[in-house]
């Protein structure tokens, strides 16, 4: 229990250092039926420091939320390309 107390007091301060989460929306073409989102989904999330997705068929969008220290929107865009939908992202 003691190790497990100073372990979590070590580990305060690097939580506090780490970037906040960001989120971005991207514009993805190509998606013609149902279960496309599920492919772009499951693309998104194969990239480091992706921590949730959402896709939205009906506005052919995913909403991102990554972390900026380990994932770039260049890289999120990249993914979806590859698995077949191109993206953008949406300003």
């Amino acid at each position: 229990m003691r190790k497990l107390l100073i372990a979590l007091l070590v580990a305060l301060p690097f939580a506090a250092l780490a970037a906040p989460s960001k989120t971005v929306t991207l514009a993805v073409q190509n998606m013609t039926c149902p279960l496309c989102p599920i492919t772009v989904k499951k693309s998104l999330e194969k990239i480091a420091g992706v921590s949730a997705v959402q896709v939205d068929f009906d506005k052919k969008t995913a909403t991102v939320t990554y972390d900026p220290d380990k994932a770039q929107p260049e890289a999120l865009t990249k993914a979806t390309t590859n698995a077949g939908y191109p993206s953008a992202v949406q300003k």
